[in-house]
């Protein structure tokens, strides 16, 4: 199987982005009106994808450290040669993998640190079984009948 240059484009090819979070989006936020000052929107979504590159680079870290701790005198796990260069190439997949949100914390602080995209109303449709129901009617009890067993 042989390699067709002409078909690689490296220009597109990024090595990492630990420096560059702030200067580039990993998802185009869509542009909102809910009242957010867009600078601390910004501030508030570069913070969480920064939070989420060091819980996963931690967690990398501890698996890569559990890994050293299980492995024979004699593995190549146990090897620390390159412990650093392992430490900084777990640190670029972690900057990748939250700059892609892949696991979603960052999404998760967003959710918490900013309002709705459309307010109360948007936050009630994305409760399951509500999405018919007047805003007021969130905190009522559900009218369920009282035999839930049909065999009683």
């Amino acid at each position: 199987m042989n390699f067709d240059s002409s078909k690689f484009d490296g220009s597109t090819m990024r090595i990492g982005v630990a420096d560059k979070l702030s200067e580039t989006p990993a998802v185009a936020a869509p542009a909102v009106d809910d009242g957010v000052d867009p600078k601390y929107r910004a501030k508030a979504t570069e913070a969480a994808v920064k939070f989420e590159s060091f819980f996963i680079g931690h967690m990398l870290h501890q698996m890569r450290s559990g890994t050293r701790e299980l492995a024979a005198e004699d593995s190549v796990f146990k090897d620390k040669i390159n412990e650093d260069m392992l430490d900084m190439a777990d640190n670029l997949v972690a900057d990748q993998l939250a700059g892609q949100r892949a696991f979603g914390v960052a999404d998760c602080i967003l959710r918490q640190l900013l309002p709705p995209a459309g307010g109360p109303s948007t936050l009630q449709a994305s409760l399951p079984g509500r999405a018919a129901a007047p805003a007021s009617n969130i905190a009522q009890p559900q009218n369920i009948s009282a035999t839930l067993n049909p065999a009683q």
